[in-house]
């Protein structure tokens, strides 16, 4: 009577076995590895806006401090988002003829927001308070990068939840006088950091950005 398995069943069963360990290993590994990549948290990624706004412009040309335009960022976990009546308070009297313009024109005209497209995106399982980290002396640039040289705006930093805590843990490099808050190139400020104030760890409990 012949055998049940032939001899080289035990290697194919090994075999077999060793695969199902890598691949839970493995496949488990990939997908935390995959999540961390800017394909999956958006950083670079280029973001069509329904008007061609330039930071580098506004910023640097025209010297426009960021709490103008997003005027909530001090006082609300928003940072708000600027209305077309607070644009035209500029371009009705600059550029107030340019094409590229209309569609500001047409949104006040009709009383309809301009759908901007959000950049920095965060989960909404996500709570994160801009006044707070403000008020604290987090820079802007810290989490949106130097705005000031982006003609077009999008997202620098990976937003995870390891990049977070990493700041909360050790704060000190990325703090600032919070009159210094939406300085650009704060780093290489000279003298910049002799008033940094001094700060501790911030809360990593679950609760302080799952709520």
């Amino acid at each position: 009577m012949s055998a049940l398995f032939s001899r080289g069943s035990n290697r194919v069963f090994r075999g077999l076995l060793l695969a199902l360990v890598i691949g839970g290993v493995a496949v488990p590994v990939g997908l935390m590895a995959w999540v961390r990549t800017p394909y999956q948290t958006g950083a670079t990624d280029r973001i069509e806006q329904p008007i061609p706004f330039d930071h580098r412009h506004h910023v640097r040309d025209d010297g426009i401090d960021c709490r103008y335009c997003h005027w909530a960022a001090e006082r609300s976990p928003s940072a708000g988002i600027p209305s077309s009546e607070l644009c035209m308070n500029c371009h009705s009297q600059v550029l107030n003829d340019s094409p590229i313009l209309e569609p500001v024109r047409t949104s006040v005209a009709e009383d309809r927001p301009i759908p901007w497209v959000r950049v920095d995106r965060l989960p909404d399982f996500v709570y994160f308070d801009h006044s707070a980290h403000i008020s604290q002396g987090v820079g802007c640039e810290v989490c949106h990068g130097r705005v000031d040289l982006m003609p077009r705006v999008h997202q620098v930093r990976p937003l995870t939840m390891g990049w977070c805590l990493d700041c909360h843990r050790n704060p000190a490099s990325r703090m600032r006088p919070p009159s210094q808050v939406t300085t650009m190139g704060f780093a290489s400020t000279s003298g910049a950091n002799t008033s940094v104030p001094s700060r501790g760890p911030a809360p990593t409990s679950c609760t302080t950005c799952h709520r």
